[in-house]
């Protein structure tokens, strides 16, 4: 009689960085980075400028997947947002840097390049769409101490706005009585 010493596992729910890797953003921002590291190893060793380029492009790439994970690790609007104008930079820095390639000399791959930036600009419509999932109603930052919501910050914003109208207004109609 044959005993299975497997024990029956249950399905563990998927961890929190699991599920950001099954994000769209995070798997093109992963494939960016393949894409890049398989440039950088096909530019010529012996150009400076070349060189230091290989290095800011792989500096970008490897930014994005991480500045996601951190965003979706916060679940805090501030930190979402932080991290998205990080990878909206950085994002961007490397569309230029691919595509500054064409116009060097050593480099002969025109197709590769485009293919970085076609994948760049899908990245792009991913991007502008996780940040609308952004809630922002979570919990905006510290202010004096004290927790307060975005809707609360906003609210106070907008009051500060109106204030500063009136006072305008009120310093206005004072020039105009005194004269």
């Amino acid at each position: 009689m044959c005993v299975s010493l497997r024990k029956k596992t249950k399905s563990l729910p998927m961890s929190s960085l699991d599920q950001t890797r099954q994000l769209p953003i995070y798997q093109k921002a992963e494939l960016l980075y393949q894409l890049v590291e398989s440039i950088v190893a096909s530019l010529p060793e012996e150009d400076e400028y070349i060189q230091s380029t290989k290095h800011l492009m792989l500096e970008d790439a490897m930014l994005l997947p991480a500045k996601i994970a951190g965003a979706e690790a916060g679940d805090l609007y501030s930190i979402r947002m932080q991290n998205a104008a990080i990878i909206r930079e950085h994002a961007m820095h490397l569309y230029v840097q691919v595509g500054a390639l064409r116009f060097h000399d050593a480099y002969k791959n025109i197709q590769y390049i485009q293919l970085i930036r076609k994948e760049i600009n899908e990245f792009r419509l991913l991007f502008m769409e996780w940040v609308e999932t952004f809630d922002t109603t979570t919990t905006f930052g510290m202010i004096g101490g004290y927790s307060i919501r975005l809707e609360r910050f906003l609210l106070v914003k907008m009051k500060i706005k109106k204030f500063n109208f009136v006072a305008a207004g009120f310093e206005r109609d004072a020039e105009t009585s005194s004269a």
